[in-house]
């Protein structure tokens, strides 16, 4: 599945493939100072070890499989420039994910984000039937505030110690939208208040 915009820059979300390798290593060690204070981190005591890409993409390839997982790549003009996954789906009674994000810095603050996770969220919605969608933000990430507020995506919680990013248990405030709150679809309410 691809999905694109018709718009400048052009934002296509894709499968994270194997073939991704060296531009996501590269795109990771370039950023690795801009993206270490929001990366998750494994706790004090934990099994789990930290994973090569190739083992990376085929767990997150297993968990689609699976429905729980939805992998993509973010192209920019045709360009590997960051990763959004849409994880915990929950189907049932809840039909709920959650999505988690990141991009490089050479294409940060030209609404590449915004996008992408409004394709994302349409895509949830429509596609794959879902009915909510959560984002969990630091209190400190002023630009991963900046995408939901572009895309009008309501505050609802927060989650004291609700992950462990960067080296110990840190908070998040919650947001949430339900297929409900944009029934024209997310992309088109970000280009409308655009």
């Amino acid at each position: 599945m691809r999905l694109s915009s018709g718009t400048s820059p052009v934002v296509t979300l894709r499968p994270l493939a194997r073939s991704d390798v060296h531009a996501w290593r590269s795109a990771r060690q370039r950023n690795a100072a801009w993206l270490l204070p929001w990366d998750a981190t494994v706790p004090p005591g934990s099994t789990t070890r930290a994973t090569t890409f190739r083992a990376l993409v085929r767990r997150l390839r297993h968990q689609a499989g699976r429905g729980t997982t939805y992998p993509f790549a973010v192209d920019v003009d045709g360009r590997f420039a960051g990763q959004l996954t849409v994880n915990n789906i929950v189907r049932g009674s809840a039909q709920f994910a959650s999505i988690g994000y990141w991009l490089d810095r050479d294409v940060a603050g030209r609404g590449v984000m915004p996008r992408a996770v409004g394709m994302a969220i349409d895509h949830c919605f429509t596609t794959a039937g879902l009915h909510r969608i959560e984002i969990a933000i630091r209190p400190e990430n002023s630009n991963s505030l900046r995408v939901v507020e572009k895309l009008g995506i309501r505050e609802v919680g927060y989650a004291p110690q609700f992950l462990h990013i960067d080296g110990a248990w840190r908070d998040h405030r919650i947001y949430a939208v339900t297929v409900e709150e944009c029934p024209g679809g997310m992309v088109a309410r970000l280009e409308a208040g655009e």
